[in-house]
């Protein structure tokens, strides 16, 4: 298959891993393109929300290219998705089938929460007679339930069943984080307008299209189909994308796809397309879509983002002409536009690429704590998941488990104490008091409270070995409380870069690419804790004894942690 509009999902991010978003209606509606986990299982058993769905590409789903448009796809997600509980909010696209290919799209719900559930979706292609298959999209949608005459609708909760249910749904809960905290990212990026003196004027980018929505354009529920309404803007964008660069665009990603509120039969649509931004080898395309009927005013019913791409005779991206933007509120459009690549490109840089593309310490800035943040809770939730931990020693019901996995040594200890799981928890958050009951912890300097929930800390510990020097790391901590009974409370730690605090010469930088404290309630009186570690270089010398059965080191930390807890589970500390 050529490559076409699924790149998007990968390249881009919502790659929401990635780069990218589909929403539905509300508050909450709000999809994201990351690695959604669902496969045929071997077992009898079966998830009961999931939907799966075929098509064969003909000739009238296809574009110019003869790849199918990125529109039908997104019909066809959209009707999948809705069957399973949900409309898509953000996509990012891989690569596009072509003629005679069929298409199979997976949904089922990962999570439901109070009155919105996400679904992940999974679309694949299959050539019939080389009989071959590939993933062309994988994306996360969220649907919010209509309110009805009794009031805000309480969905029916999901229980996972297997370790990969259980691992979406546990993950679930921080992409809904980030989702609803997107917006305040952009006004912080917003820079300053740089313009170019052989720009072309945005205004001669500008598209508008009407259609008229009809019975067959319509769901269940008498309300457009949010694919439909979907396809209809990704027509009006590629349309301004061609009048820059007057050749035929690629769609590459799509962010932001909000869904604001419906529009039925009968409504005329007035769909509004402009080039906001264009760098070396994308531009940015807005678009809006507004609903009447007979001589009511507009109501805005969605917007979306998407970036395009042209490529040449080789299949790579050519270069675009600058824009020039129009007078006051396409300026505004203009630094969102650098403010959202800005976005896209940490995203894809902290949460998409592979662990070992990564560092250890990626640099914080407020610009990226939301994907920073992200990732650290996300890994440690991963590790919490896995199954296959093995014992290596008990003392006294402190246990000692080691799991080695992709080259990669990772332990865990875990407790049981006789103290509240949410003192524990405000007890267990301030690493500056960790040295109470940890021999590792020599010093611990709180550097700054980014929020609520992520503090940066600096944190120095002994020596290891004879005439060596210590450690010190550069640590983000962030906390998170339990969405309900069947989460834990949640404390994730790595390691970050600030220009503030170089390495010095007392002491060798050390670097954590996962650790923290998962915290379940098992009653009011007792919680089991459990702490997680990555055993990098950094942190090996610390527990290698321990792992060799060398020593017991562990009990010795881990009781003077229960010992802690006990003497101030009266306390409260706040942060």
């Amino acid at each position: 298959a050529k490559l076409g509009v699924w790149d998007l999902l990968r390249k881009g991010l919502l790659s929401l891993c990635g780069e990218h978003s589909i929403m539905s209606e509300g508050k909450d509606a709000d999809t994201q393109l990351e690695p959604v986990f669902i496969r045929e299982s071997e077992d009898v058993y079966r998830n009961p929300t999931e939907v799966k769905m075929s098509q064969i590409v003909m000739p009238c789903h296809a574009n110019h290219c003869g790849e199918l448009s990125a529109g039908q796809l997104l019909k066809w997600m959209d009707s999948t998705a809705c069957l399973s509980g949900v409309f898509p909010k953000r996509i990012m696209c891989v690569c596009v089938s072509s003629v005679g290919n069929v298409v199979n799209i997976i949904a089922k719900v990962n999570r439901a929460f109070t009155s919105s559930m996400e679904v992940g979706i999974l679309v694949n292609c299959e050539d019939l007679y080389a009989d071959t298959q590939w993933n062309v999209c994988h994306a996360f949608a969220t649907f919010v339930a209509r309110r009805t005459e009794a009031g805000k609708v309480q969905l029916k909760q999901v229980t996972p069943r297997t370790q990969m249910e259980q691992m979406e749904y546990s993950l679930a809960a921080e992409r809904r984080r980030m989702r609803l905290i997107h917006a305040d990212i952009i006004t912080d990026l917003l820079s300053k307008c740089q313009e170019y003196q052989d720009a072309v004027p945005a205004e001669r980018t500008r598209v508008e299209s009407v259609e008229l929505v009809l019975p067959p354009h319509t769901n269940h529920q008498v309300s457009t189909f949010g694919g439909q309404i979907m396809a209809w803007m990704e027509n009006v964008a590629t349309i301004a994308a061609s009048r820059l660069c007057n050749a035929h665009p690629t769609l590459r990603t799509i962010d932001m796809f909000h869904f604001r509120a419906p529009s039925h039969i009968g409504d005329r649509l007035v769909l509004k397309a402009i080039v906001n931004n264009a760098f070396k080898h994308s531009m940015e395309v807005g678009v809006c879509a507004e609903a009447y009927q007979g001589g009511e005013p507009l109501r805005h019913i969605n917007s979306a983002f998407m970036t395009f791409e042209v490529l040449d005779s080789d299949r790579k991206p050519r270069t675009l002409p600058r824009i020039r933007p129009v007078p006051v509120d396409g300026k505004r459009r203009y630094q969102e536009a650098i403010a959202r690549k800005k976005i896209r490109l940490d995203r894809k840089y902290i949460i998409s690429s592979k662990q070992t593309e990564v560092p250890l310490s990626v640099p914080w800035d407020p610009s990226n704590q939301m994907y920073l943040s992200y990732n650290n809770v996300s890994a440690l939730k991963l590790m919490d998941t896995r199954n296959n931990w093995v014992l290596t020693s008990e003392k006294n019901k402190v246990r000692l488990y080691t799991l080695e996995e992709n080259h990669m040594l990772c332990f865990k200890v875990q407790m049981h104490v006789s103290v509240p799981a949410e003192q524990t928890f405000h007890l267990l958050s301030d690493l500056r008091r960790r040295k109470e009951w940890d021999q590792h912890y020599e010093e611990c300097e709180l550097i700054s409270q980014a929020d609520e929930d992520d503090t940066l800390y600096r944190v120095a510990t002994p020596c290891v070995s004879k005439g060596g020097k210590g450690q010190d790391f550069i640590l983000l901590a962030s906390r998170r409380k339990p969405c309900d009974d069947r989460d834990p409370y949640l404390i994730a730690l790595r390691s970050v870069t600030l220009p503030t605090h170089p390495p010095t010469e007392d002491y060798t930088r050390g670097e954590v690419l996962c650790g923290g404290f998962t915290i379940w309630e098992e009653s009011s009186f007792v919680t089991k804790i459990t702490y997680y570690n990555q055993a990098t270089p950094g942190v090996l010398p610390y527990i290698s004894t321990d792992i060799a059965g060398l020593s017991s080191s562990f009990y010795s930390a881990f009781s003077a942690c229960s010992h802690y807890l006990e003497a101030n589970k009266d306390s409260m500390t706040v942060l």
